[in-house]
């Protein structure tokens, strides 16, 4: 038996290949599905099944793909409906996979479908469960995110995740292996662990949401308290997942497009394609193609493109650094941007040496800025989360943060300079180029962030441990 983790970190997300005596099953596959090919192939080994734990908001899964291109049974728990050919399991259904078995046991909650899979080995002892978002480390599955089914409200799932946890999940043994769907920096829980593997008992200790002694009022009120709105582009993430989509392949071909800068600018003019700039944050800030939205590959990616560019259907054109394109597009798939019209070839460079006009983002160091405010008069936006913000932030700071940033747009002066920062400087770029996009350009940048205002000695608030907010 072969059980392997394949966690991707720009999602946060943890897809599984198991393998027995040459069968193999995947649970939860990212879209792009030749990785889990090649790997059946070196086991010399066919792929049986797809497990789907739940119709995934936060990306799109390859389930539709890799059972078109395999032949495997795609599977999913009670209560779901797609539109393709799939196994609707029942609650404790079995699946025999070379000496092992997967047994489907229904946990709904964080949605109506949602299902973790028991996995027993070849002398039919309990080894490890996939818990997809019902049972993360440290914390459960959203219960707010399942698209709306009469008159079911996200109280209702909390009680529901309630049940499952304890008559599916805290009676198995202690030495079962969890194996979740989300680790720390996904949007489908509030405190994930940075871990990715764990045990059940060791889960019963420390996970607050499998206290023995907790009640049922108090298990919701804790899993619906503090939940900010889900990001804009979960709902077509889940209508893809459910009703199926273009297959990876057809998407890269179309869209890896390299375009000349006259013709880059060209599709710029005739379409309403968002310019985006994937490169690194100081390279934007150096010169960028005006109006065009920086989000950085080298951060948080296709999240943050899901949340804040939000609708899928949205044209985009892209500015990468040289060699990234494919994985740039590749990362947008994931979450389910495919239209990509293009790429601009020989990357900004080619845009400057075409003598095209460019724009730059002004920026200082954190000691420069202290001399700054330290004069009086200073306007700061803070545009990292609430609870960052709460925990410590630089005196007399605006919190205006990024996943809200439109939510804000009057609070920024007209004509006055004004200051941004963030924690490390990824996210205040992506701001300011959002606030340049909209034509607000009397901004700087406070480089390298909260961490860099520290350690200039800036003066700020008291730190409030943000368990305790």
């Amino acid at each position: 038996m072969k059980i392997e983790q394949i966690y991707t970190g720009c999602l946060s997300q943890g897809a599984y290949y198991i393998e027995s005596k040459g069968e193999v099953a995947i649970i939860d596959p990212l879209r792009e599905v030749q990785s889990y090919i090649n790997k059946a192939k070196l086991d010399d080994a066919k792929i049986k099944y797809i497990f789907e734990t739940h119709f995934h908001a936060d990306f799109v899964s390859g389930h539709v793909t890799l059972a078109k291109q395999t032949g495997a049974s795609i599977i999913f728990g009670p209560n779901a409906e797609t539109s393709f050919d799939a196994i609707i399991a029942k609650d404790k259904q079995v699946f025999k996979l070379g000496d092992i078995t997967i047994t489907v046991l229904h946990t709904p909650g964080h949605t109506m479908e949602s299902s973790i899979f028991l996995l027993k080995d070849e002398n039919n002892k309990d080894h490890a469960i996939f818990s997809g978002d019902t049972l993360f480390l440290g914390d459960v599955g959203r219960p707010d995110l399942a698209q709306k089914i009469g008159k079911i409200t996200e109280t209702d799932l909390a009680g529901f995740l309630y049940n499952s946890l304890r008559t599916k999940i805290m009676p198995l043994a202690d030495d079962v292996i969890v194996f979740p769907g989300h680790g720390a920096g996904s949007s489908c829980g509030k405190n994930l662990s940075k871990e990715t593997v764990d045990t059940l008992g060791n889960q019963k200790v420390t996970n607050y949401a499998l206290r023995a002694d907790m009640s049922k009022d108090e298990f919701i009120k804790e899993v619906t308290d503090g939940l900010l709105p889900p990001p804009q582009y979960f709902p077509l993430n889940v209508k893809m997942n459910k009703d199926g989509y273009d297959d990876f392949q057809n998407v890269l071909e179309r869209s890896a497009q390299a375009l000349s800068p006259k013709d880059f600018e060209a599709v710029v003019n005739e379409t309403d394609a968002i310019v985006l700039d994937v490169r690194h944050q100081n390279d934007f800030s150096r010169g960028h193609i005006p109006r065009s939205i920086f989000i950085g590959l080298d951060g948080n990616f296709a999240p943050s493109v899901g949340a804040l560019i939000a609708d899928v259907k949205q044209s985009i054109l892209l500015v990468t650094p040289e060699g990234s394109e494919e994985e740039t597009i590749t990362r947008l798939s994931r979450v389910g941007f495919d239209q990509t019209l293009g790429y601009l070839k020989g990357g900004f460079e080619a845009w400057k040496k075409a003598d095209k006009e460019y724009d730059t983002v002004s920026s200082i160091s954190a000691t420069v800025f202290k001399g700054v405010k330290e004069s009086g008069g200073v306007r700061l936006f803070d545009v990292r989360e609430e609870g960052e913000y709460l925990s410590e932030h630089v005196l007399d700071a605006n919190n205006t943060p990024l996943s809200y940033l439109n939510n804000h747009l009057t609070e920024f002066p007209d004509t006055k300079t004004f200051y941004v920062h963030c924690a490390g400087g990824y996210r205040s770029m992506i701001a300011a180029s959002i606030l340049k996009s909209r034509g607000i350009h009397n901004l700087i940048d406070v480089k390298g962030g909260f961490k860099a205002i520290k350690e200039a000695k800036i003066i700020v608030s008291d730190y409030v441990c943000p368990s305790t907010l």
